[in-house]
């Protein structure tokens, strides 16, 4: 048996060879064929893409060709009309005719300017700030215009002070005393202030002077420190006196009622004078009494007092007259009214709710007289520890010396 295997193995390893040398020639011929399928698959694609491209391309100078004569056409109709337009309502239509300025805001550009706060805390930004630093930043920053103790300047707005006064004939809209929401304080702070530096206080600043504003109204205690995490929190004095809007459903239909044009008066006159100095036209009438919230000096009837360091005195309580009344018919605010204050029982006004350490120093028969009144006016917070009084003290003697004048005259002593 050996030996007929001997005598065929020749001719079976002959036989092997020729199938694998054809084996290997049909692969080859197989992956070359492949290969140039790919490349004839390759240069179609290649093909297609230059053809996509050139029809994009002649779409976009298509586009662009469009929107210059679009941009044209209105600019042509702009002028005509200018030149056409007789009636003023008609050239103010022309000027706003679109002229195809201006793209799409960037999503950047978009989330700078995004920067809202919501009376719930949503768009605050992390920080925290406390009243001392606060008192500290809106010395610095703020109270140019709105006073060391943001009782206002001039014209500008007063902003602390005014509780429990928007029933009166004379109210005093506030922060404290009015603004429903405290999310309109910080974001109007952050968003418009300081005054000419708008957006350059830092989260940490805007919380801290927002704290002091409250505290400037008594609102919270001088430890106080406000921050992202309790702002939501916090609820201001006069959230509940506002109401929603509804004229449009309760006098809509009275809106739209004719106007009466019958029995018509021959002539109109003033017959009643606003409390406001500035307010009612005047054609030479008769001048109008001051309010009582800052009183006119009594300088011609205190004998010893100089009449211009009274007037000097004046000008120096409008530092005051935020919190404080003095004159005819002054009453308590957020702080007691001061007449006849020298010679008076620290902590004596009736009816006045005052803190604990004046209420001890009443209790002592303590009295303000000149020593003690500088002291105060000084250094508030070092003459009466534990006051609440947003306060900070008068820098200049002189001014310490006006106000004290001045508050004597009104003492009529």
């Amino acid at each position: 048996m050996l030996k007929y295997l001997n005598i065929f193995a020749p001719a079976l390893g002959g036989t092997a060879l020729m199938l694998g040398s054809a084996y290997g020639f049909a692969t080859y011929q197989s992956n070359l064929s492949k290969a140039e399928m790919l490349q004839d698959r390759l240069a179609q694609v290649e093909a297609h893409e230059a053809r996509a491209k050139a029809l994009v391309d002649s779409e976009v100078a298509k586009a662009d060709y469009l929107e210059k004569r679009i941009a044209a056409v209105q600019e042509a109709a702009r002028l005509k009309l200018l030149e056409t337009a007789a009636d003023p309502v008609q050239q103010i239509h022309a000027t706003n005719v679109k002229l195809a300025l201006g793209r799409p805001a960037h999503t950047v550009e978009i989330a700078a300017w995004d920067i809202d706060v919501l009376p719930d805390g949503r768009g605050l930004p992390e920080g925290r700030g406390d009243v001392w630093t606060g008192e500290e930043v809106f010395a610095e920053r703020c109270a140019s215009c709105h006073g060391d103790f943001a009782e206002g300047v001039d014209n500008w707005p007063v902003l602390a002070g005014g509780l429990d006064t928007l029933g009166d004939k004379d109210p005093v809209k506030t922060v404290g005393s009015y603004w429903p929401y405290l999310s309109t304080v910080w974001d109007y702070v952050n968003r418009s202030m300081p005054f000419g530096e708008a957006q350059s206080l830092t989260p940490d600043e805007v919380y801290a002077i927002t704290a002091y504003i409250l505290y400037s109204s008594d609102l919270v205690e001088e430890d106080f420190e406000l921050s992202h995490e309790n702002f939501a929190t916090f609820e201001m004095y006069n959230k509940e006196g506002f109401v929603v809007d509804d004229r449009a459903i309760a006098e809509y239909e009275q809106w739209r009622a004719e106007p009466c044009m019958v029995n018509c008066k021959p002539s109109v006159e003033i017959t009643m004078r606003a409390s406001v100095l500035d307010v009612t036209p005047d054609e030479g009438g008769d001048e109008v009494e001051p309010i009582a919230a800052v009183a006119t000096s009594t300088n011609d009837t205190v004998a010893g007092l100089d009449p211009a360091l009274i007037d000097a005195g004046a000008k120096v309580f409008k530092k005051c007259a935020a919190c404080h009344q003095v004159g005819a018919n002054a009453k308590n605010r957020s702080g007691p009214q001061l007449n006849a204050l020298l010679g008076r029982t620290i902590g004596g006004v009736d009816g006045f709710k005052y803190s604990s350490v004046f209420m001890a120093a009443a209790n002592e028969g303590r009295v303000w007289d000149h020593t003690s009144l500088t002291a105060f006016l000084t250094k508030p917070r070092d003459y009466m520890k534990g006051t609440k009084m947003a306060f900070a003290g008068l820098k200049k003697e002189s001014d310490i010396k006006a106000l004290i004048a001045y508050l004597e005259s009104i003492n009529g002593k």
